[in-house]
């Protein structure tokens, strides 16, 4: 079972250790307030209220037992550079620090995050997507340039087999998978499937094919 502290318990903090929990991980949340470390004791394995500035108290958790260590202390950009620096000294094998902004990225990312995370960023782009293309159910960033969405089948592409929609060929797209809302399932499709108008595509691409994809279905 994989062993997960999270410092930090912002809203962003206090979710991740609800959901993370749900999903069967042992967790541990510390945080220098009572108040936010008590609303997260019926989940989590360990809460604990301290002061991780401290790394004489960090070593005393034994941190150095954790596989992953994520960092989501607010908008307090020196602590949460204080406190990656101390994962990276005691040698934390996963470090995922929340940033604020482009330069704190950076600097955390210097001295030893292995993965950053703008979780209020990450949201709005996500909403403004959807938002945008009322075809798409979900918007999901992968890596830079590239995205997965959650998109309902165009009228158009209803009754057809994929082969014939030649999707991949006119936006170089891959459709990785299919949920069918009737019978309930998920199947990875070949090019004879037909698609229902209740069926939800899972499509990978380049934000500019999606894009392209976009203004096509619209």
């Amino acid at each position: 079972m994989k062993n997960i502290a999270v410092i930090g318990l912002s809203s962003f903090g206090y979710y991740l250790c609800k959901e993370l929990s749900l999903q069967g991980y042992n967790i541990m949340a510390v945080e220098i307030k009572e108040d936010l470390v008590n609303q997260v004791k019926p989940f989590v394995r360990k809460a604990v209220i301290g002061d991780a500035k401290d790394k004489g108290f960090l070593m005393k958790l034994g941190i150095t037992d954790f596989d992953t260590v994520i960092i989501s202390v607010g908008s307090k950009i020196d602590v949460s550079i204080l406190i990656t620096l101390y994962m990276k000294e005691l040698k934390i094998k996963e470090i995922i620090a929340k940033a604020v902004n482009e330069d704190h990225s950076k600097i955390l990312e210097k001295i030893g995050a292995t993965r950053i995370i703008f979780p209020e960023r990450d949201l709005a782009q996500r909403m403004a997507h959807t938002i945008a293309s009322p075809n798409f159910l979900e918007y999901i960033p992968l890596t830079e340039g590239f995205s997965l969405i959650e998109v309902a089948p165009a009228k158009e592409w209803c009754g057809k087999p994929l082969k014939d929609l030649r999707l991949r060929n006119k936006y170089q797209i891959q459709i990785a998978m299919i949920r069918e809302i009737i019978p309930e399932r998920v199947i990875i499709p070949d090019g004879e499937f037909v698609l229902k108008d209740s069926d939800i595509l899972y499509i990978i691409g380049s934000d500019e094919n999606i894009n392209k994809l976009n203004v096509d279905i619209s």
